[in-house]
């Protein structure tokens, strides 16, 4: 748990006039997870884009797996992102191709020569390991939500990763999905010692699955500790997105009554 996976320090980003990420320092260490927290527009999003190479940052220096991101060539850089899972919010799942397909998929085009056998063996291992197994012959388009989420980061995980990165793992689940979701990254982290970073404005996803938490407000990391540390405030900013996830959840336990 000592040894640091990802370090980012005075992480800059704008867009024109935009600022998004004002100078971002955080850490994370091995098979731990950091959840970031903020309401739309504060660059979680952005933040685990730029670490995968998606955006170029205007400033700042990142270090992965004792990399420095900055100073690697192409080819080194590609060899990194091989060992960076990125669950993307939507699932970014290829419709056109069968669930077993999308699995193999990256494995052909990162992997050449992995024998049939053990692309086999990989994908059988890690759908069995998200209870998908018997979906292997299906459609995206025949799957639920939650069964699309599962998938996205089985595909992820089909290639061993050593960090995952997690954007809004739960967004537009129901509760009990949510919490299926939640109980697949603890799982994903304990059998695999990955280290994570997972976006989200979700509460009880932050809670469920994090080690530690900074919170974004402003493009700064105003907040930062165990979930409990990062709400002990007054700060009205942080109250007022304690408050709305609070409603939020009456809402839905109400509706659902």
């Amino acid at each position: 748990m000592s040894e640091v996976a990802i370090s980012v320090r005075g992480l800059r980003k704008s867009f024109g006039d935009r600022v998004v990420l004002d100078g971002v320092d955080l850490e994370v260490r091995r098979a731990e997870t950091l959840v970031v927290l903020g309401r739309s527009g504060t660059g979680k999003s952005v933040l685990i884009k730029i670490l995968v190479g998606l955006l170029t940052p205007d400033a700042g220096e990142i270090e992965l797996l004792g990399q420095q991101v900055h100073r690697l060539r192409p080819v080194e850089l590609d060899r990194l992102r091989l060992r960076v899972g990125f669950a993307f919010q939507g699932g970014a799942l290829y419709d056109s191709m069968t669930v077993r397909e999308n699995l193999e998929f990256p494995l052909r085009m990162s992997r050449g020569g992995v024998p049939e056998g053990e692309i086999s063996r990989r994908v059988h291992e890690v759908l069995d390991g998200v209870g998908l197994l018997h979906t292997l012959n299906q459609m995206p388009s025949e799957l639920s939500g939650g069964q699309r989420k599962r998938v996205s980061i089985a595909r992820t995980l089909v290639l061993e990763p050593d960090i995952m990165l997690y954007d809004e793992p739960t967004s537009g689940l129901d509760p009990v999905t949510s919490t299926e979701i939640n109980d697949l990254v603890c799982e994903v982290r304990r059998t695999r010692n990955t280290s994570s970073i997972l976006i989200t404005h979700d509460l009880t996803c932050a809670r469920a699955t994090g080690d530690r938490v900074a919170m974004l407000l402003d493009g700064r990391v105003a907040r930062h500790g165990t979930f409990d540390q990062v709400f002990d405030t007054d700060d009205p900013r942080v109250r007022q997105f304690w408050d709305y996830n609070h409603v939020r959840s009456q809402a839905i336990v109400g509706g659902a009554a």
